[in-house]
């Protein structure tokens, strides 16, 4: 029997001892809450199902965060671009609460202030992600059995993530913007083309390095990519012609422009071309459905684009039935 005992005018502590097991303690405003507490410990002891709640009940939000900063997030390839998400946790009103304190309605909560305040529903996305790897690694790495991971109880409160793009070169956009690209100057055309041929992402093309070429073989090495699996892309013969038409840089590098500056000179050639709604972004989308209509299969479109479920690779693919026609017969 758990023994109860008053500390102060407002306090009662249960204590309970069982053969075995770890003291258990816990405090409470009222006897009735305190009894309640100690004969739920006492019947989880005796059927063998007790996992202490010590470590949650005394670990906060913020000091959990920093934990999996410290332990998980740093070794991921993303660790960056976490910690803004992880520093946004931490400062919320949840930061100060204890883990096993959090329910589904805290989550619910939070994910209807970030739409108040404008978050877009990627953004909150990725915000009950980490929370909920967070909870996962606690209880199956950091002996904290006995938590429940809250975010799984908001599935059906999550905003819905808008369609994936179907953005695609209609008419003559292509000769457009080439042309534009041609008088803008600098790599952008180059890029542009590339970008068709090998449908790699933009920080892979900018990331790009000539030791990883293998002319021979017309295949291009990337030993880091987005999904952080390395990939050979096989290069087409105007994909090789864009490489022949570049001058080799003293640092190794393929391109001397980064990311960030391919989306601008993009912006900028978009807009001398008259053209609206697209993204540099959209030309990977754009040469992912070229390869499907060259009669490309699905493993075979994955192993060139890298992507790792066919859920994704339909997301980036939209076949325009005037070029299906001619294969139906």
């Amino acid at each position: 029997m758990a023994s109860i005992r008053k500390r102060g005018d407002l306090q009662w502590e249960a204590r309970v001892r069982k053969r075995g097991q770890p003291l258990q303690c816990k405090t409470f405003t009222t006897r009735a809450k305190a009894e309640a507490w100690g004969k739920q410990i006492e019947s989880e002891m005796d059927r063998g199902i007790f996992v202490s709640r010590a470590e949650a009940e005394a670990t906060t939000l913020r000091e959990a965060l920093d934990r999996y900063r410290l332990e998980v997030s740093c070794k991921k390839k993303g660790a960056g671009r976490e910690r803004s998400t992880i520093a946004a946790w931490q400062d919320s009103p949840l930061g100060s609460r204890m883990l096993a304190t959090l329910r589904g309605k805290d989550i619910a909560a939070a994910v209807q202030n970030m739409a108040a305040r404008g978050l877009k529903p990627n953004s909150v996305r990725i915000y009950l992600a980490l929370l909920s790897h967070l909870f996962n690694v606690a209880r199956t790495a950091w002996g904290m059995e006995s938590l429940t991971n809250p975010v799984e109880f908001v599935k059906g409160q999550r905003p819905k993530l808008p369609p994936g793009r179907d953005r695609r070169l209609v008419d003559d956009e292509l000769p457009r913007l080439l042309a534009a690209a041609q008088a803008y100057g600098g790599e952008i055309g180059s890029l542009i083309t590339w970008a068709i041929e090998t449908a790699m992402r933009r920080g892979e093309i900018a990331a790009m390095r000539w030791e990883h070429l293998d002319r021979k073989a017309r295949v291009l090495l990337l030993p880091e990519t987005k999904n952080g699996t390395p990939r050979r892309v096989p290069l087409s013969v105007a994909a090789l012609a864009v490489l022949d038409g570049l001058p080799r840089r003293l640092d190794g590098r393929v391109w001397g422009m980064r990311p960030d500056s391919i989306s601008q000179a993009f912006e900028r050639v978009c807009k001398a071309a008259g053209i609206q709604g697209l993204t540099f972004h959209d030309l990977r989308h754009e040469a992912t459905s070229r390869l499907f209509e060259k009669g490309l299969g699905l493993m075979e479109v994955a192993s060139i684009t890298g992507h790792k479920t066919v859920q994704m690779l339909k997301r980036y693919t939209h076949l325009r039935a005037e070029d299906l026609v001619g294969r139906l017969g």
